[in-house]
């Protein structure tokens, strides 16, 4: 386990920015104590310095996980993130969408957003943005990139696609034993 390098936080910190924005540093810079992210074998997670202590003591190819995984880095230098980090994203996000429940199925089993299923989106929510999906009662569902901006999904057709899907909650039960 170790420090994420410049070039590892840099790339990190941009896939977080398309979901947060600035709230990133109320990750790391919280009341409840100082919270930091490492990396081990090619997975980031996310921990406070408490567990950061207890998890240096175990011996690195003993160590499974320690903290909350945020995602994992490609072979290609590339950051994906795991849907293990929506309860983090969720209470800072800049844009979200919320879906009718007739969509809601549909998004869990890992299906992008149709224009048909959108109950509400965030106002100046621009094309290719992160976005956190909610069902109409608030609660986080996953989350995905928007394939139009608010004002294009206005007048598009019921059948066009107006979010990408990345990672839902349903990934729990389908990709339980790739999860860490």
């Amino acid at each position: 386990m170790r420090p994420l390098t410049t070039e590892e936080t840099s790339t990190f910190f941009d896939k977080l920015s398309k979901y947060i924005g600035e709230n990133i540093k109320l990750l790391v810079d919280r009341q409840d104590g100082a919270y930091c992210f490492r990396l081990h074998k090619d997975r980031v997670y996310y921990l406070s310095e408490d567990q950061l202590k207890i998890g240096s003591s175990a011996a690195g190819e003993c160590l499974l996980s320690i903290g909350s995984c945020f995602g994992k880095f490609t072979k290609s230098g590339k950051f994906h993130l795991h849907v293990t980090a929506l309860d983090y994203l969720a209470p800072y996000a800049k844009h979200k969408v919320w879906l009718k429940s007739s969509a809601e199925q549909q998004f869990l089993y890992g299906h992008h957003v149709m224009k048909s299923g959108l109950g509400r989106i965030t106002e100046s929510t621009e094309q290719y943005q992160g976005v956190i999906v909610y069902n109409m009662n608030d609660l986080p569902l996953g989350f995905g990139v928007a394939a139009k901006s608010t004002l294009n999904c206005r007048n598009c057709d019921p059948m066009t696609i107006v979010v990408f899907h990345q990672a839902d909650t349903g990934e729990y039960i389908r990709n339980e034993d790739a999860l860490t």
